[in-house]
């Protein structure tokens, strides 16, 4: 799952048994981390109610990525998973951006986060590429037309 800045990890630690890790993280670019302690986060939460808002805001938009993530897996090609990955972490959807760079990113990383091999990434970011929906060399710069991929299954019919 892709996070972006501000987002919370490891918010399934409040329901679990202290000391208990259910879910590992790892950053893919540079970034800052606050810790909170768990028993100072259920205290906020209690006592500061607009924060409770935005922490119960922020479980059910994750909860919705989830489901979504689920149903990718499940009912999505490895072509149409790798378009809607690239296309989460340019944050299309957002207002103001237009065909970012991505952070540097390996193969095998987008790999391991749509449930491929570094080779079936391989093909269908060349292919992407070839078609112009792509470019990259040093980092990866995503185009709108991408889009079409995830929403109108235009490349499917030379997915195996």
């Amino acid at each position: 799952m892709w996070l972006s800045a501000g987002d919370f990890v490891g918010e399934e630690s409040l329901a679990a048994v202290p000391g208990l890790r259910l879910a590992t993280v790892t950053a893919v670019i540079s970034c800052t981390a606050l810790k909170i302690a768990r028993e100072e986060m259920i205290r906020v939460m209690h006592e500061e109610h607009d924060f409770s808002d935005l922490f119960l805001k922020f479980l059910l938009d994750r909860s919705m990525r989830i489901q979504a993530n689920l149903a990718d897996q499940l009912f999505n090609s490895t072509e149409k998973r790798l378009a809607r990955i690239l296309l989460l972490m340019a944050e299309y959807g957002q207002p103001g951006e237009s065909e970012p760079l991505l952070p540097r990113i390996s193969q095998e990383t987008l790999a391991g986060m749509i449930g491929t091999t570094r080779s079936r990434v391989s093909f269908f970011m060349n292919r992407f590429r070839s078609l112009g929906l792509i470019e990259y060399s040093d980092r990866i710069r995503v185009h709108k037309a991408l889009l079409n991929v995830v929403l109108h299954d235009h490349l499917q019919d030379n997915n195996f």
